[in-house]
């Protein structure tokens, strides 16, 4: 992408090209937000796919695999843009930790909000010279209202414990410096002053996985990009992310991917010729 940010409708005549000429798996080199404000869809990201029903939002950060099919039905709005044009937000931050960022929005209020910031930013875009400040103050508007709106299984919410996000935060915070090693729960909990049980009360309380659930998925979103952006061996990659034997990796990969490291680079490379 050579600008820093795109807008498009979904619209009749978008959604239509998009099924006469349905994309391949691919990735891209910025970040993406798909607004369905009406219909239905399907959605390939992180390698799983899902069914959903409008009003809902995805996220899709720069580098992850996906693919968006929408039904006839569907209406909305794509919003490309370039990390360093946003950067910091929450949706970024939480998409090394989960595997997909996306969720149903259940107010209309909310829709029309998001449809209004829509509209001004797709009419900034028109103008020319375009004006990417008044578009940077609109998108960040746009992002903040998504992130208030996420619900607790997707991005803490905004009633979620102020300190306790803190700690959680300061935790990823030390995971992403150390997943690579081979340090288990005790080493995080040492890390932050506290007892297991306590990190592990919060992690739980704010994304709903447990200490040992958000290192493993670190690990392996990490190992994905890896199978897909590096010829090292399925044992170097192993070894890096700081698990000793070759087979031991790839039972825990099969266990959560439902297939082998080697499997799944395979069928990547098939995907993304």
């Amino acid at each position: 992408m050579e600008k820093p940010f795109h807008i498009f409708k979904l619209d009749e005549k978008t959604v239509n090209d998009v099924i006469k000429s349905p994309p391949e798996p691919h990735r891209h080199d910025h970040e993406e937000l798909i607004i369905v404000t009406k219909g239905d869809y399907v959605h390939f990201v992180d390698f799983n796919k899902e069914s959903m029903s409008a009003p809902a939002v995805v996220y899709i950060a720069q580098g992850k695999v996906h693919q968006f099919l929408p039904n006839t039905n569907a209406r909305g709005w794509v919003i490309r843009f370039k990390t360093d044009f946003l950067p910091g937000t929450m949706f970024h931050f939480y998409s090394y930790y989960l595997d997909s960022i996306r969720y149903e929005i259940n107010t209309d209020f909310c829709i029309d909000n998001l449809e209004s910031l829509c509209s001004l930013m797709f009419s900034e875009f028109q103008q020319r010279p375009i004006d990417f400040s008044t578009i940077k103050h609109l998108l960040g508007a746009l992002v903040s209202k998504l992130e208030s709106l996420g619900k607790r299984n997707v991005l803490p919410d905004e009633n979620t414990n102020k300190s306790q996000l803190i700690t959680f935060n300061n935790f990823l915070k030390i995971l992403e410096s150390n997943f690579r090693r081979d340090e288990g729960v005790e080493f995080y909990a040492e890390k932050m002053n506290m007892s297991v049980r306590n990190l592990n009360l919060i992690c739980k309380n704010i994304l709903k996985k447990s200490i040992t659930e958000i290192i493993e998925t670190r690990k392996l979103i990490e190992a994905r990009q890896l199978l897909i952006d590096t010829n090292k061996s399925v044992s170097e990659i192993g070894f890096e992310l700081g698990y000793a034997e070759k087979s031991y990796f790839t039972r825990v990969f099969r266990k959560k991917t439902g297939s082998t490291p080697s499997k799944f680079r395979s069928d990547m490379q098939s995907m993304l010729v």
